[in-house]
């Protein structure tokens, strides 16, 4: 299908906009993103609803792993089903409902269903187990879960069993659990039937005309604003906090990512990320909403064989992925046999990307016009992003330039704008930031202050033109011997090493320095190396205070699901290995 006028325009015009930004000024660290293109003033249903109309029999997305596919209308149809379901259910607006799955179908119709009446979406990560899963399903107050039955080791069923034993002879919808005291309603994926829950499928056929009928008035009556969807924070620290993220969020930040990339209604775009996260349902499902794009699902879960098979097999002309995704991809076995020529651009998000791996996936995996985005939950989530015309070398020392409708600055320890170059705490205003953590307003007005400046955590340095480097979290910074040291940097540096695969730098407890830095490293297949040699790599290169004192190698880094390294495990695990008294965090 060819690219309409309209569309032409508006990814010329974009490319104005990308190449355009205002720079810092008076010398400091605050920049502004482009306000020239309108924030679009619409809730979910609303643009669904106009991509349907204009799309209706092009494909809308495909699950390659459960050999299911969709047109627009198709997938529109499936959405009013369940939200009409959901009606027939007692739910209404304002209600929470959660997810529990991996990338499956049922998910994605979940999540314009629920904002197609106005229920608010729980993402609750697939990797949860008993206690967190708890914690989640009652600090919002779920009303109803959407439970996939399993996913690799996790028995979803089996656990929400031990957590509401009384499910086994409750009638479907009017559980009463102890554990769980909002939980009423649990609706399970799959063929099959569970004692106290209703089946998807049934779900899907339940209502009747009076719902299906009322499904337009509700839409109607939702404002841009309210509330659609809470993600819960991985936070290394503390219990996970609810970031409530609104439609006005979600669809514009969907929008400007993947405008970033020049994403058209011919575009196929490959989403391997999971949906429970930002990067899956903002940037990926609700970014080709905005576009009439293709949706593409390799599989529940990552697996490098299976994207590379549904790239090929799809003919995507785009991938989203964290770097050890990508990395995973290039050093499959066999990655040479599939045919990936059709892919054009994507997003690397997530955790730095080495340069060798950025100039492999764009001349093997034929992605000339990948970018780099940085965000977080709270921003929805994206704030900087990279240009698909920025050079290389731009693409992986910076994580881009200023969002539209985006206002950042980083600041010291006294809340002063730093002087462009300097490193400072990076905090964020405009339409992303979120609503607040759900209730916690302690917790939100931490985060958020009284002018809506959201404080992010992450130590960043802003260049004259604009572009931002994440040198690392603020309470990352390692102190050694009165010297600030940023990890990133360290990290960034032994990466260049040419047996190193993957590295994390952190800080931990000394006697003598206050804190010294030990360094996790993964070598590539095949390579050995030794302590001493990373060290001597390192003499002469950068200062002696950041030449890590202890360097440990490894198989493999603890990461998060969605692949984010939890230096909180690797500071723990060398206290212990060292038997060294764990410093306080605050």
């Amino acid at each position: 299908m060819a690219i309409k006028l309209d569309e032409l325009m508006n990814a010329t015009n974009l490319r104005k906009t990308r190449n355009s930004f205002i720079a810092p000024v008076d010398g400091r660290a605050h920049v502004s993103g482009d306000r020239s293109a309108p924030l679009l003033d619409k809730t979910i249903p609303e643009l669904f609803s106009d991509t349907v109309s204009k799309y209706a029999t092009l494909d809308a997305a495909v699950f390659v792993g459960q050999d299911k596919r969709f047109t627009w209308s198709e997938l529109s149809d499936a959405v009013d089903a369940l939200a009409a379901g959901f009606l027939a259910l007692g739910l209404e607006k304002g209600d929470r409902v959660g997810i529990w799955s991996p990338n499956r179908w049922e998910w994605l119709v979940t999540q314009f269903a629920t904002a197609r009446i106005g229920l608010i979406l729980v993402n609750i990560n697939p990797a949860y187990r008993l206690t967190e899963l708890e914690y989640a399903l009652n600090k919002v107050a779920c009303r109803a879960l959407v439970t996939a039955v399993q996913f690799k080791t996790s028995d979803y069923l089996g656990m929400i069993e031990t957590l509401a034993p009384e499910i086994a002879t409750a009638e479907a919808g009017k559980l009463k659990a102890k554990k769980l005291p909002a939980l009423k309603i649990v609706i399970r994926m799959g063929d099959d039937n569970s004692p106290g829950m209703f089946n998807f499928g049934d779900v899907l056929a339940m209502a009747g005309r009076d719902e299906h009928d009322s499904l337009d008035r509700i839409s109607e009556s939702l404002k841009p604003n309210e509330a659609i969807n809470i993600q819960f924070t991985s936070g290394t620290t503390g219990a996970p906090k609810g970031a409530t993220l609104t439609h006005l969020n979600i669809v514009n930040n969907g929008n400007f990512v993947t405008s970033a990339i020049r994403l058209t209604v011919d575009d196929r775009l490959c989403i391997p990320v999971p949906l429970y996260h930002c990067f899956g349902m903002s940037m990926g499902t609700m970014g080709c909403v905005t576009k009439g794009a293709t949706m593409v699902f390799p599989g529940e879960g990552f697996d490098a064989g299976a994207t590379l098979k549904a790239i090929a097999q799809e003919r995507c002309t785009g991938v989203y992925g964290v770097p050890t995704m990508f990395v995973a991809m290039l050093d499959h076995a066999d990655f040479s046999t599939f045919d990936l020529s059709s892919l054009r651009t994507g997003i690397m998000a997530g955790s730095p990307c080495p340069i060798e791996v950025m100039k492999k996936v764009v001349s093997l995996m034929h992605m000339s016009e990948v970018t780099i985005a940085y965000g977080m939950t709270e921003t929805s989530p994206v704030s900087f992003q990279s240009s698909v015309d920025d050079p290389l070398e731009k693409r992986v020392s910076t994580v881009g330039r200023i969002h539209p409708h985006v206002e950042v600055k980083a600041i010291d320890a006294d809340g002063a704008t730093v002087a462009v170059g300097e490193p400072g705490e990076l905090c964020t205003r405009g339409y992303s930031v979120m609503k607040g953590y759900w209730d916690d307003a302690e917790k939100t007005r931490e985060a958020v202050d009284a002018d809506g400046w959201m404080h992010t955590g992450d130590l960043a340095t802003i260049d004259a033109e604009g572009y931002c480097n994440i040198v690392g979290r603020v309470k990352d910074m390692v102190i050694r011997g009165g010297e600030n040291v940023y990890p990133r940097e360290v990290e960034e540096f032994l990466y260049r090493h040419p047996k190193v695969k993957e590295v994390q730098v952190f800080g931990i407890p000394d006697d003598k320095y206050g804190e010294e830095l030990c360094a996790w490293i993964v070598l590539k297949p095949g390579q050995i190396a030794t302590a001493e040699e990373i060290k001597a790599f390192c003499a002469g290169q950068i200062a002696h205070y950041k030449v890590p004192r202890y360097i440990r190698f490894r198989t493999e880094l603890p990461m998060t699901v969605t692949g984010k390294p939890q230096k909180f495990l690797m500071r723990e695990a060398m206290v212990e290995e060292l038997g060294l008294v764990a410093q306080k965090t605050a």
